[in-house]
């Protein structure tokens, strides 16, 4: 006789709350509907459900991300980046200290290292057929970021390794919770022949009815709440074996929203919104923005950049900004607003001639004109690239396009064969946006200030402004 268990996948949500309502009602009309059948389910979370963009997670510094998932009583999570490294090392420490649910992962560690006390390499799940299912969990190998954190986090491969090792002849079925990535699970496919499934995240793939890779199920199901992801394991319990594996995806669109869960969204929003409404300054002037011409609120925060890097100069997108700022109150709230970005700043050492390519570069049409998604980035179009130190002179040829003619930096024609000290945003060390900056062999980043604390910082040593 065969039995099926349901076991329910989401992630990357990235506190896009408004997929949510949705989420909820499905997750608790299956509930109710496997229980009325006798059939066991299980739901599980594989990172980056927090993320700051967000006022709520912003003002409950993710808190009102586990009330959520305590909510729909989910068995068991991992983290993602956007919860490993956008929070400060006290906030995660104390981020699922109210959780009902374990937190799976095996490649973390605090400075003594030793895995923090909220987190379990493995968690065994009790099947009512009588056999054990085991949860593993990694995340992404952001090495720098964590470290500057105060964790250490490690290869994810090696510390598989262990973890298989530990748990297979105890376990009927392993499963991995994996925030690394859809190549990187295909590669765990092909290597680790214990596992059978893998719950996929991080690089937001949709696989609408998985993929099998050496007999190992991969699933993925996309980003934002987009959807659910869910799969079928059939077991003869008798044998105690797994005979059947099978993904799907359910769309999030056109199901019915649970009206407690909005309600309940609505009523943290307007307690974040007067968490965050904290005075930052009373400013004294209007600071414009305009993402493709010189205005004057990117201009302040190129100078903010540069000054905490303590940079040679500095470089930002204009689109980093999402409006302009109005003189009188500043609150934290508008801050938030308008640089929402988990963005952090950074300072890179580059030759001068790489500093000139990166800088024609920026100045043409498609570049300013893109809309970038992710590498943290939460804005609508890059726009222009403001620097801080660095003089740029354009000329129109007769294609009708600007072409860079000269650059002056501190005052000296650019040297070609010296290096600077580039302050500059740590997304444009992680992605193909500027190979040339990513292949930089020093980089320095500062964590954990993003850019809307620089602009708090900057704002408040602006001269007649409390």
């Amino acid at each position: 006789m065969l039995e099926t268990i349901h076991l329910y996948h989401t992630n990357d949500l990235h506190s896009h709350f408004e997929n949510w309502p949705q989420t909820a009602q499905f997750i608790k009309k299956k509930r109710q509907e496997h229980e009325q059948n006798g059939e066991q389910m299980i739901l599980v979370d594989i990172g980056d459900h927090a993320d700051r963009f967000h006022l709520i997670t912003e003002a409950t510094k993710g808190q009102a991300n586990v009330d959520m998932l305590n909510d729909l009583q989910y068995d068991a999570v991992t983290i993602g980046n956007n919860e490993g490294i956008t929070f400060s090392h006290e906030d995660l420490d104390a981020l699922y200290k109210r959780a009902d649910f374990p937190v799976v992962l095996s490649n973390i560690y605090n400075e003594f290292n030793e895995r923090p006390e909220w987190v379990t390499p493995y968690h065994f799940i009790q099947l009512k057929n009588g056999m054990k299912l085991c949860l593993l969990g990694v995340t992404v190998f952001y090495e720098k970021f964590y470290k500057l954190l105060g964790w250490k986090v490690t290869d994810p491969f090696q510390s598989l390794v262990h973890t298989v090792n530990q748990v297979k002849d105890k376990a009927d079925i392993i499963v991995l919770l994996s925030h690394l990535g859809i190549s990187d699970d295909e590669i765990i496919a092909q290597e680790f022949l214990d596992i059978q499934l893998i719950l996929g995240g991080h690089t937001h793939h949709v696989l609408e009815n998985g993929k099998e890779i050496n007999q190992t199920l991969l699933a993925g199901a996309g980003k934002y709440g987009q959807y659910v992801g869910h799969v079928k394991l059939d077991f003869h319990a008798q044998e105690k074996l797994l005979v059947s594996k099978t993904a799907m995806l359910h769309s999030m669109e056109r199901e019915e929203t649970c009206k407690e869960t909005e309600v309940w969204l609505a009523t943290q929003y307007q307690k974040s919104e007067e968490l965050l409404s904290e005075p930052v300054v009373v400013l004294h002037e209007d600071l414009s923005l305009d993402w493709f011409q010189d205005s004057a609120f990117p201009s302040l925060m190129a100078s903010a950049i540069r000054e905490w890097c303590e940079g040679e100069v500095s470089m930002v997108n204009a689109g980093m900004l999402l409006e302009p700022l109005k003189s009188g109150v500043v609150t934290k709230k508008d801050l938030h607003r308008i640089c929402p970005h988990p963005i952090n700043p950074c300072k890179v050492e580059i030759k001068g001639d790489v500093l000139q390519e990166v800088i024609i570069q920026s100045r043409e049409k498609r570049m300013e004109a893109l809309q970038l998604k992710g590498l943290g980035f939460r804005g609508k179009v890059m726009g222009r690239m403001v620097f801080d130190g660095i003089e740029v002179s354009t000329v129109t040829l007769s294609d009708g396009k600007e072409h860079v003619n000269k650059i002056i930096v501190n005052g000296e024609p650019i040297d070609l064969d010296r290096i600077y000290s580039v302050a500059t945003v740590d997304m444009f060390t992680l992605g193909p946006l500027y190979p040339e900056i990513s292949h930089a062999k020093k980089k320095t980043y500062y964590m954990p200030e993003m850019l809307r604390d620089l602009l708090a910082w900057k704002l408040r040593k602006i001269p007649y402004n409390e």
